[in-house]
């Protein structure tokens, strides 16, 4: 009775063990830390300080100004990539003629790592040594892309450069996953194709809709290497995202404690979104459930 209970537990201590050490330890280290004023330049024991360093972070405008950046970033560049990515898709699905050759070439940018793509936007739009400035130069169109008021808007169109096909990916299984009849019985009905997209592929997309729109909204709020690698938070704080603010309070200023504690506010922050959008997921799926 036994001996196939202790299989499976023998089966998944390996998997248990590698989670431990990979991400247990560095978590409860980082937790030990964020009730410490521990610093990168302290040679002693840390200071236990409970949860002050919780209290300062809560209090910081600093931080929440970078949530507020890291929030209007997020909006910004997931909406964009959601609207472009299902519109891609849509065409994609629908092409008849080299259709894997076209796919390939649009998923290439997301297999290029972020900094590298940092590094090229960089060299691309910077105003006084850029390709892309001194085209729009020529016709007369002075435009600073890393300027006040625009720098922030230029990090999010880098990401949906990179991303999109992401979300692309993401639609296109989704759309040919929609079964066929009810499509096929709108047109039958004579309606139009931007009637049948309101009203049927949208509502059945309507999960995968979800899921993507959660997974890229946490992955960029995980926003570092675009920041590092062009404005380094700047012109000001302009640009100055969660991921890079706490980086310099960790790294660059060495107040490792506090980095720790901002570090787990944010986690809270990622658990209760992902906690929200599946309990309305779950509802929907309910609703529809019941309808039927």
């Amino acid at each position: 009775m036994n001996s196939p209970l202790r299989f499976q537990h023998g089966m998944v201590a390996p998997l248990i063990a590698l989670f431990v050490g990979v991400v247990g330890f560095p978590l409860g280290y980082a937790a030990y830390l964020s009730i410490t004023d521990y610093k990168l330049t302290d040679r002693g024991a840390p200071t236990f300080v409970g949860t002050d360093n919780f209290v300062a972070t809560f209090g910081d405008t600093g931080f929440w100004n970078a949530f507020a950046t890291t929030a209007i970033y997020v909006v910004v560049a997931v909406g964009l990539e959601l609207v472009i990515g299902l519109a891609l898709a849509l065409a994609l699905q629908k092409q008849r003629w080299a259709r894997d050759l076209t796919r390939s070439m649009l998923l290439a940018p997301m297999f290029i790592t972020p900094i590298a793509v940092g590094l090229t936007f960089r060299f691309l739009l910077n105003d006084q040594l850029g390709a892309i400035p001194a085209m729009l130069s020529s016709v007369g169109i002075e435009y600073d892309f890393f300027g006040p008021g625009k720098a922030l808007l230029t990090l999010a169109l880098i990401d949906v450069w990179q991303w999109t096909p992401f979300m692309v990916l993401l639609l296109l299984a989704g759309l040919e996953s929609i079964p066929k009849e009810p499509l096929d019985a709108a047109r039958v009905d004579g309606a139009g194709g931007l009637y049948v997209l309101r009203r049927v592929t949208l509502p059945l997309l309507a999960p995968v809709l979800v899921v993507a729109i959660l997974l890229r909204s946490l992955d960029a709020m995980k926003v570092f290497e675009y920041v590092f690698a062009t404005t380094r938070g700047g012109p000001g704080t302009e640009t100055e995202t969660l991921q890079y603010f706490i980086y310099q309070t960790g790294i660059q200023f060495f107040r490792m404690g506090s980095a720790a504690s901002m570090a787990f506010v944010v986690l809270v922050v990622v658990l209760g979104i992902i906690v929200v959008a599946f309990r309305r997921l779950d509802r929907t799926r309910t609703a529809e459930g019941r309808t039927r």
